[in-house]
């Protein structure tokens, strides 16, 4: 049996996969009987499964093996902070300055994971501007509490999200000094009941200071996801971020170029208004990985300004794909770049 598992394994990594499906072996996530090969698979990344399959079922075949997925999505290690109950795997987003349109990259990847199948929250960690309740629709809702010490979370387009901007009102400007802020953002991760969560996609306020501290070091955050636009004043600004991350321990899973290029909306020319393959170099320099370049393109604003961002508007759209080419990218690449932490029980869906 082990030789036969041996030679599909051999066939599987010679797809184009080699060090992803090393991973996963190493890990038992395969497990052979009867002829059916079965891939726990511990992150939603359909469209990954599906080439792999079409690429390898005929060499399967000849071996008499059928391949077939599980998914679960793993528990993957985190910092020293203790774990919040039903959430496996926290992915911060970030970025050294504003105006990068960071909280645009956030809804819209956390969304595009859901739509791959993810079970998943957002938190908008920023105090001070929050945004999430206008992208999400949702200007007017409340949190409801059952038991007067925790609320419930917003319901929106397939997540669960909360924001302080969910608690006060939408034209109240937050006046609180930096300890007074992190300790409303610790309440509001720590009191919501967020379920039972593959990912929580936290958007976090521009800047190295006090918020971002806090999550860092009282939250057990799996990994950091960088947002820059090409240009060096962007690029400067994300480097602190990248390097406030490191001397935290929370590993920095890779940078997003936004903003990348611009498409116009009426003859679909490309220009590259903020420079060209900024967030490529800085990647490089940090030995990280630049996982998407996103275009500047005036629907993403539009559609986030009415509540239903870009993927749930349209999600058939070159603009959507972008968002979900990145989701698997970010799922996948926690997986491999994170060990393993520890496994809770939960209802396996089968593709």
């Amino acid at each position: 049996m082990d030789g036969k598992l041996d030679r599909a394994m051999a066939v599987l990594a010679a797809s184009g996969g080699n060090e992803l499906i090393k991973t996963l072996h190493s890990r038992g996530a395969f497990k052979l009987s009867d002829g059916l090969l079965t891939l726990r698979k511990p992150f939603y990344a359909p469209t990954w499964f599906d080439t792999l399959k079409a690429k390898t079922q005929v060499k399967l075949a000849a071996l008499g093996i059928t391949l077939h997925c599980q998914n679960q999505v793993a528990t993957l290690q985190s910092n020293i902070a203790s774990p919040i109950a039903g959430i496996k795997n926290v992915l911060v987003v970030a970025s050294g300055k504003g105006g990068v349109g960071k909280s645009t990259v956030s809804v819209n990847l956390a969304l595009a994971l859901a739509v791959k199948g993810a079970k998943v929250g957002i938190l908008d960690a920023d105090i001070y501007g929050p945004s999430m309740p206008l992208m999400l629709g949702q200007s007017e809702a409340k949190p409801e509490s059952h038991d007067g010490k925790t609320m419930l979370p917003i319901k929106a387009h397939g997540v669960v999200a909360n924001s302080i901007g969910f608690l006060v009102d939408k034209n109240d400007a937050t006046v609180w000094r930096g300890p007074m802020a992190s300790k409303a953002l610790a309440q509001i991760l720590r009191e919501t009941q967020w379920g039972e969560l593959d990912y929580l996609v936290v958007d976090m306020p521009p800047g190295t200071g006090d918020i971002q501290l806090t999550m860092a070091q009282q939250v057990p955050v799996t990994s950091a996801l960088i947002v820059t636009t090409p240009q060096n004043v962007a690029l400067a600004d994300a480097t602190k971020g990248i390097n406030m991350f490191t001397k935290v321990n929370v590993p920095v899973l890779g940078l997003v170029e936004n903003m990348s290029m611009h498409v116009c909306s009426q003859c679909g020319h490309e220009e590259a208004i903020f420079d060209q393959g900024g967030g490529v170099t800085l990647a490089h320099a940090h030995n990280s990985e630049c996982l998407a370049q996103l275009p500047l393109h005036r629907q993403y604003r539009e559609d986030t300004d009415a509540g239903t961002p870009t993927v749930i508007k349209s999600p058939d759209s070159p603009l959507s794909q972008a968002y979900l080419e990145l989701a698997e990218k970010v799922a996948i690449k926690l997986y491999q770049d994170c060990a393993l932490g520890v496994q809770t029980i939960s209802v396996v869906s089968v593709d």
